[in-house]
């Protein structure tokens, strides 16, 4: 860089190098442009569907009466679960479970109609695939839903005409569960927001460390960073982070006011977490690089990191009982503070002043990770400057 350089010049010089690059190398070009709006576009397409509908189930009729072939219609108006097939034996169903012919079983024990006409309570067994958990989960809720649905339409009329209204005997403690924040317990509103800054933040972090390792490892640290190296580094990173911000608030619109009911909380305060969140994953990037000193491990290093942050950032799993080694990782994550601001913010409506703590989060892990991050390649360049 020339003598004389200001920070601003500094920046400016640094972000026009980078920018030049992208033009002069194609394949850099499309990963922060093309690739990201493509795998965002591709994720709304597969999870449009919103919520399952029509899983096969399987159900297995051993009572054989009106009672029971009623009880199957219901299931199987369901609008979440299709009877796929009514095996003769519990056996054979499992064998269709095994085959993922079917997700769930629905066992219709023998003698129902019977017992249920003397008053007394007959268990409907359901069982389903945890393996395919959100699948299973799903055809396990709208059995119970659709079993629920008819004892209340069907059975207790049916009963009370041969026992009388007065033997029949509600339950004296019932449970009236609420679903908060999610209520039509749309798949998409659960992995979308959790995918798309998972997905974006990898991208980024690589992106952005490849760019510092492209300089480390053709011995340009040492003229790049001779004047103003802290603005020279930010303006290196800054069409990482702008670029990656928009790419994330751009999600937030589209969960918000295309698939969602609008923003439960601030608007403002979910763009002001997109730089501080893709910063805070660019400069874990700068650290991994300047401290293993070669691209190919420091890049490895960030898809360990960040690529893996989805599965300990508590959002698909709870951390409160995971061994210690895991809840000091969900928290050393920038994900997992961007998923509170985010959760709390688009969907839960919470006080701004709750989001303060993990936007406060992100902000610390940047001037930490970068800083020493900005250290180590500082150091880095004046090591090949002497040599």
């Amino acid at each position: 860089m020339a003598a004389g350089l200001t920070s601003a010049g500094a920046f400016a010089a640094s972000l026009r190098r980078e920018l030049q690059h992208w033009r002069s190398d194609r394949w850099e070009l499309a990963l922060v442009t093309v690739l990201p709006l493509l795998l965002m576009a591709l994720m709304m397409w597969l999870f449009s569907g919103s919520v399952l509908r029509q899983v096969p189930i399987a159900l297995v009729d051993l009572d054989h009466s009106p009672t029971s072939r009623g009880l199957a219609r219901a299931i199987d108006d369901s609008p979440g679960v299709r009877v796929a097939s009514q095996p003769a034996s519990l056996q054979q169903a499992q064998a269709q479970l095994r085959a993922l012919e079917v997700f769930a079983i629905v066992l219709v024990p023998r003698d129902l109609s019977r017992r249920a006409l003397r008053g007394e309570t007959v268990p409907v067994y359901a069982f389903y695939n945890a393996t395919y958990m959100a699948t299973g989960q799903s055809a396990g809720r709208d059995i119970g839903d659709a079993v629920s649905a008819y004892n209340a339409r069907m059975l207790k009329q049916q009963i009370a005409l041969q026992v009388g209204p007065a033997k029949l005997r509600g339950p004296p403690v019932t449970v009236q569960a609420t679903v908060l924040y999610n209520p039509a317990r749309s798949y998409e509103l659960f992995l979308l927001p959790l995918i798309f800054p998972a997905m974006l933040s990898l991208l980024a972090a690589l992106a952005a460390g490849a760019a510092f390792g492209r300089e480390q490892r053709d011995g340009l640290l040492g003229g790049w960073l001779r004047q103003r190296p802290w603005a020279a580094m930010a303006g290196k990173l800054f069409p990482y982070v702008a670029l990656f911000s928009l790419y994330g608030a751009l999600g937030v619109l589209y969960l918000a006011y295309v698939r969602g009911d609008g923003m439960a909380g601030s608007l403002w305060l979910m763009l002001l977490a997109q730089p501080l969140f893709y910063l805070a994953c660019c400069s874990f990037a700068l650290l991994f690089i300047a401290v293993t000193r070669d691209t190919c491990t420091g890049l490895s290093a960030v898809g360990l990191t960040i690529g893996t942050a989805l599965a300990f950032s508590g959002a698909t799993f709870p951390v409160i009982e995971a061994p210690l080694f895991t809840r000091v990782w969900n928290l050393l994550l920038p994900l997992t503070a961007y998923v509170q601001v985010q959760m709390q913010q688009l969907f839960m409506g919470a006080p701004w002043q709750v989001s303060l703590r993990p936007l406060a989060v992100l902000l610390l892990m940047t001037v930490v990770a970068g800083g020493l991050g900005a250290y180590l390649l500082l150091r880095t360049a004046r090591q090949q400057v002497r040599a």
